[in-house]
């Protein structure tokens, strides 16, 4: 302990004080020696307690590396379909000081993404969905080929959340149109249809479309490039127009009457449908890879029924001439997409039986037809009467061929029973109330009571697969193909190949040394000056 220069004083049992004068004349006192020893007795049997302050925070070294490995923990296989695809991450880790991860080139394969795998940013194109995709949908992947995606665990949910999802709003949405109907026509007036009913089934639509809307909006919001990859899907896109369709069944199934609805909900409602008419249709007709003979399928009705539902509900509010223009957009693409689908030229593959549910919605666009046509001209007059026979003659020649859709997996393509019966079930109901006989009342209430059960059925059916087998979403593989084809056993050939290249050359060097040591040494050659060789 460091005296002061005026005096030291030190806690002790007796007060010692030490004089400065004697200090400064150099000559040690009795005082001086008495001090040094107590003060070396404290030393060394008091101590004085030791503090030791350390900071809160780590290092920023050790910061920045455990941020570093934490994030190169992080899964980065699925980041290629976010909708920041881990630029975000990346840039909040740099600022947190990290501006480099030090672990990237260590991280481990399993959640690291290649060149390879990520590919570019831009979609396949249609030919490549169908070189590398099989089965009704185009949902499965082919044997040869390998998905960007891992395939031996589960995705995350809205991954798997797919835009067809709609069918089952448009299915329980129609429910809320058809018992309205049965209420309201007077060929089914003598059943006494509560209205009660259609206001069940009207709030049950709204309840699933709202739940099956905010799903897929968030897959939106954290999934962009699998919602663009579905939206350049052959078949996919036209699910694009089952949303706004169901949205139009709510307001046609509104317990109220649709006089009461204000006009800015249908042109809010089909703003969207014209647009999408103009990119699919414009397609259709430029030709290329996206031409009508090969992309078309059943589930191209759902780009042409839109028109005629629209404009069902824009004659029944007052807006004929929309409806006129939305109903003769519909009436040529149908005429030919029905060509097209029923001829399948040479070159298409066969329709899966896994998609034989969708067959029923050749039902649903001339249904729907007739009876936008009835309301436009205020009457179920001939044309009407034409649309309605077509799409009754289609019902029956798809009900007759019962082996067809036996031995059919579940899977949402079953929703496509719904709607299309449903449509048929109201356009009888209809045409019951212009041909009023008993065959026709009576074919209404059969149709009717058709679709009402297999609505639930297929609702049974849903909720079981959903919640208790949990298989109704598998991983989605039609969005994690590649956009340029990648064999399976590319790799493992190319490795093959190179293997037994080294293996021959190392037989002929081998066979090549045993040769030689059985030969007889030559003899030395000694080289004079001038070059040449002697023995």
């Amino acid at each position: 302990m460091a005296a002061s220069s005026e005096s030291t004083q030190m806690a002790g049992p007796d007060e010692v004080k030490i004089d400065v004068h004697d200090r400064d004349a150099g000559v040690p006192t009795d005082a001086d020696l008495d001090v040094s020893e107590e003060a070396n007795k404290q030393v060394r049997f008091h101590p004085q307690p030791t503090i030791t302050i350390r900071s809160e925070e780590p290092p920023e070294q050790e910061q920045t590396t455990t941020l570093a490995r934490s994030d190169s923990m992080r899964d980065r296989r699925f980041d290629h379909f976010k909708t920041f695809a881990g630029r975000l991450e990346r840039q909040l880790s740099s600022l947190r000081g990290g501006s480099r991860h030090p672990s990237d080139d260590n991280e481990p394969g399993e959640s690291k993404l290649s060149e390879d795998d990520t590919d570019d940013d831009e979609v396949p194109t249609a030919d490549r969905y169908f070189a590398a995709l099989e089965g009704p949908e185009l949902e499965t992947l082919r044997p040869t080929e390998v998905p960007v995606l891992p395939e031996d665990e589960t995705w995350p949910f809205l991954l798997r959340f797919p835009i067809s999802a709609f069918g089952m709003c448009m299915g329980v949405s129609s429910q809320a149109m058809l018992w309205k109907t049965l209420e309201l026509e007077n060929s089914t007036a003598f059943l006494h249809v509560n209205r009660d009913v259609n206001g069940a089934f009207w709030w049950l639509s709204v309840a699933l479309m709202g739940l099956v809307s905010a799903t897929y909006l968030l897959k939106v919001v954290f999934y962009f490039e699998a919602v663009r990859r579905e939206f350049h899907h052959p078949i996919r896109v036209n699910f694009f127009f089952s949303p706004w369709i169901a949205c139009l069944f709510l307001v046609k199934g509104l317990p109220e009457p649709v006089g009461t609805v204000h006009h800015v909900v249908w042109y809010v409602l089909m703003a969207p449908l014209l647009v999408l008419d103009l990119k699919v249709y414009g397609q259709w007709m430029s030709g290329g890879e996206w031409r009508l003979s090969r992309v078309a399928n059943p589930t191209s009705h759902l780009a042409v029924v839109g028109n005629f539902v629209g404009a069902l509900l824009g004659a029944r509010m007052g807006l004929r001439e929309a409806a006129i223009f939305f109903f003769a957009v519909g009436l040529v693409h149908y005429v030919v997409l029905f060509v097209t689908l029923y001829q399948r030229l040479p070159t298409n593959v066969p329709l899966p039986r896994e998609l034989h549910p969708v067959f029923f919605l050749f039902i649903a666009t001339p249904s729907v037809a007739s009876v936008a046509w009835a309301r436009i001209c205020g009457e179920f007059g001939h044309g009407a009467k034409v649309a309605y026979y077509i799409s009754l003659f289609l019902y029956l020649s798809l009900v007759v061929r019962v082996k067809f859709f036996r031995g059919v997996r579940f899977s949402l393509a079953w929703w496509a029973y719904t709607f299309p019966m449903t449509s048929a079930a109201i356009a009888t109901a209809v045409f019951a109330s212009e041909v009023k006989n008993v065959l026709t009342q009576a074919l209404a209430v059969v149709l009717a009571g058709v679709a009402s059960v297999t609505m639930a059925a297929v609702l049974a059916a849903t909720m079981y697969h959903a919640f208790v087998r949990r298989d109704l979403f598998p991983n989605d593989v039609s969005i994690a193909i590649r956009r340029r084809p990648k064999a399976k056993f590319g790799k493992i050939l190319a490795r093959l190949r190179t293997s037994s290249a080294d293996l021959k050359e190392l037989v002929s060097r081998h066979a090549g040394s045993e040769t030689s040591s059985f030969s007889e040494p030559p003899s030395p050659m000694v080289y004079d000056g001038r070059g040449r060789a002697e023995p």
